[in-house]
């Protein structure tokens, strides 16, 4: 049996070392998206801090604070995902507010990309 052509288990090829790391390069974070809550005349503080607790899992302190901003710039960050769980969570608390008679709004944007990702794209 030639040696040439034997490779010990726990060593790879060049050929495959090369392609485990091109493959690792082109891997890249999904897009997140921030969840953002609007003001709007007729939802209650109160409920904002609730759906603040209940569906973005924030403290009590950190819902008053998104609330606050909320009531006074007219909108804030609730949260930032990737996009499939950003969409579920707009359309659970607009579920959860119409069957509570609340106007909330709630939408997405995308989250702005830090530097070294501008820079794959």
């Amino acid at each position: 049996m030639p040696t040439s052509s034997f490779f010990p288990f726990n060593q790879e090829s060049e050929t495959e070392q090369e392609t485990t790391s091109d493959t690792k390069q082109e891997l890249r974070s999904p897009r997140k998206y921030k969840v953002i809550i609007h003001n709007d005349d007729f939802t209650t503080m109160k409920f904002v801090i609730d759906i603040l607790r209940q569906f973005f899992h924030k403290t009590e302190t950190e819902a008053v604070h998104i609330m606050l901003t909320v009531h006074k710039k007219g909108k804030d960050v609730a949260g930032i995902f990737i996009r499939d769980i950003a969409e579920t969570k707009i359309a659970d608390v607009t579920r959860y507010a119409r069957e509570h008679s609340m106007p909330l709004l709630l939408t997405a944007e995308p989250e702005e990309q830090h530097d070294e990702d501008k820079s794959r794209s």
